[in-house]
């Protein structure tokens, strides 16, 4: 959007007069000060055909028994040792497909972990022959892609999988699906406190791979951090 200078003039008279009704407070000539922001995210859902771009986080998910639900949200996943993929964690973008596991297990016995995973470098192993099918982590890759209707014989459904072999690179933050509501709850509850546990205080996330240098807002005097997605800056004079 385009103004005419003389009300771009106009504006800026406007807040050196402001400022000069306040003491202590100088306005720069020429200048106007913002305070406040809104970050806007790239999406973190593919849909299941799209190839992951390597380095993103995207949302995924993960069939488990309930008996082994309460101590990955306390300690985290562990690989497993074999499958079609070799060593690693097992993950899908389709929901369906994670519902599906643990194989021959009840339904009431099922939950449903929805992720948020960092597949870091991503290799695409679509052939049963393929050279780096259980070896590619080997080759210095992150994570292994399976695309949907692949020439793999052992995936019957056709579905798209994952297997990412670093555990850290993957978090669990919320239970897609549990039949018994009272077990859910708890699960919820559980990751909330667990989350909790490693926030920083001011943008309410986890990122203990970098640094949250929190400081003072300079015009309100609130904490922010530059992980938050929005500050909103109540020092009203300065917010365009």
């Amino acid at each position: 959007m385009h103004f005419p200078i003389d009300c771009i003039a106009l504006t800026l008279k406007r807040k050196q007069k402001q400022a000069s009704r306040k003491p202590g407070r100088k306005f720069m000539e020429g200048a106007v000060r913002f305070a406040g922001w809104r970050a806007v995210q790239d999406s973190n859902t593919l849909s299941e055909d799209e190839a992951p771009e390597s380095g993103r986080v995207y949302t995924m998910f993960h069939g488990t028994h309930i008996d082994n639900a309460k101590d990955i949200i306390i300690n985290g996943f562990k690989q497993s040792t074999r499958g079609m993929l070799g060593k690693g964690v097992y993950v899908s973008r389709n929901i369906q497909k994670a519902k599906c596991y643990p194989l021959r297990t009840d339904k009431n016995d099922q939950v449903v972990f929805k992720l948020k995973v960092n597949v870091g470098k991503v290799k695409k192993i679509d052939v049963d022959y393929h050279p780096l099918r259980t070896t590619w982590h080997d080759d210095g890759y992150d994570c292994a892609w399976v695309p949907p209707h692949s020439n793999i014989s052992a995936i019957k459904s056709g579905r798209e999988e994952d297997c990412v072999w670093d555990t850290k690179r993957i978090t669990v933050v919320d239970v897609a699906c549990c039949v018994d509501e009272g077990k859910r709850r708890n699960l919820r509850n559980l990751i909330r406190r667990h989350v909790s546990s490693d926030e920083c205080p001011a943008c309410r996330q986890s990122s203990p791979d970098l640094p949250h240098d929190v400081r003072d807002c300079w015009a309100c005097g609130g904490r922010i951090c530059p992980f938050e997605k929005e500050h909103v800056c109540t020092a009203q004079q300065y917010v365009q």
